[in-house]
């Protein structure tokens, strides 16, 4: 599989406008090469630079219908999302539904944020609003393939 945007390149630095310094609009996405039988994709978005233990969550989306190759740049941040064949968002580390753009501490080296697309055998069996360890146990068991982009991004540049 593979997983791109068109908003930035792999390594590079995430527009402003994707940012929470920004705008806070999600990125485009677009993936190909998801193996036969899937069922559904999920998305996660996390930055492991961020202070703490645990990766700071930055997007949960799952159960995107199979027939979809993309998502569309700014989605809204409700828990269901009916134009995306009712895709459904989880809980980011800021404990809000959707999208939450980068936006490291402002005296930090760049920080890397991973976006991570699994294509899955299944519709899971969640609700919306589930935080990444129920979707990580729920997609346990069922993953058929995975692929990965990743952007950067600093305060005031590079």
């Amino acid at each position: 599989m593979k997983l791109e945007s068109p908003s930035f390149s792999n390594g590079a630095r995430i527009p402003e406008h994707h940012s929470g310094y920004g705008d806070n609009r999600s990125p485009e996405l677009r993936w190909s090469g998801a193996p036969a039988g899937t069922k559904s994709f999920a998305i996660v978005v996390d930055d492991p630079d961020a202070p703490g233990s645990e990766p700071f969550v930055h997007w949960l989306i799952y159960n995107i219908p199979p027939a979809l190759s993309a998502l569309p740049e700014s989605l809204p941040t409700s828990a269901k999302l009916p134009d995306i064949g009712g895709a459904l968002q989880g809980r980011n580390s800021a404990g809000s539904s959707g999208y939450f753009g980068p936006r490291p501490p402002k005296t930090h080296s760049p920080h890397h944020y991973h976006f991570r697309i699994v294509a899955l055998d299944t519709m899971l069996p969640l609700v919306a609003g589930v935080d990444r360890n129920k979707l990580s146990h729920a997609m346990k068991g069922h993953a058929l393939a995975e692929a990965e982009t990743i952007g950067t991004y600093k305060f005031g540049g590079s």
